[in-house]
């Protein structure tokens, strides 16, 4: 059995703090808890980066840093190069994707995956965000049919 107890926190790189903040507080109403200024790396290199938490229902975080004088290539990702899934109930599915029309932020959905339904925003980095609401809960009963649909697709891989 894994020791890993749960997801802490997930980090991204962030353009701008405050655009960032507006779209994980404002808009989807989770609370800023943490900001943390960075001066110095553990190699004591200087640097000058901005890191901020905000909380999910569960405790855990999806976190940002902002380091203005660094490059970083944002890009607006694909859905299946790069998406951050977030669960929430049917009721706020709903509402949240209509919110996300009525505010003009780039919104796609309801999508009916048949285990989920779920919708698409884009963040102001260009990720993806998807709310997901769970249509039957997710368990270790399927697990040799999961791994016999992996090995028919590693299979098709190599013999293609």
């Amino acid at each position: 059995m894994s020791k890993l107890i749960k997801l802490h926190h997930s980090a991204y790189r962030c353009k701008d703090s405050e655009e960032t903040r507006k779209f994980y507080e404002d808009f989807l109403e989770l609370k800023l808890v943490k900001v943390l200024e960075i001066k110095n790396t553990k190699t004591n290199r200087e640097t000058d980066v901005l890191h901020t938490f905000y909380q999910l229902k569960d405790g855990s975080c999806i976190a940002f840093f902002e380091e203005p004088n660094t490059y970083f290539d944002f890009k607006e990702q694909r859905d299946f190069d790069l998406h951050i899934a977030f669960e929430v109930t049917e009721e706020d599915l709903k509402k949240l994707y209509n919110k996300g029309l009525k505010l003009g932020i780039d919104t796609r959905g309801i999508i009916d995956h048949g285990f989920i339904s779920s919708i698409y925003f884009r963040d102001p980095n260009g990720y993806v965000i998807e709310l997901t609401y769970p249509k039957q809960k997710l368990d270790n009963s399927s697990y040799y049919n999961n791994l016999s649909i992996l090995k028919k697709w590693q299979n098709k891989k190599i013999n293609d």
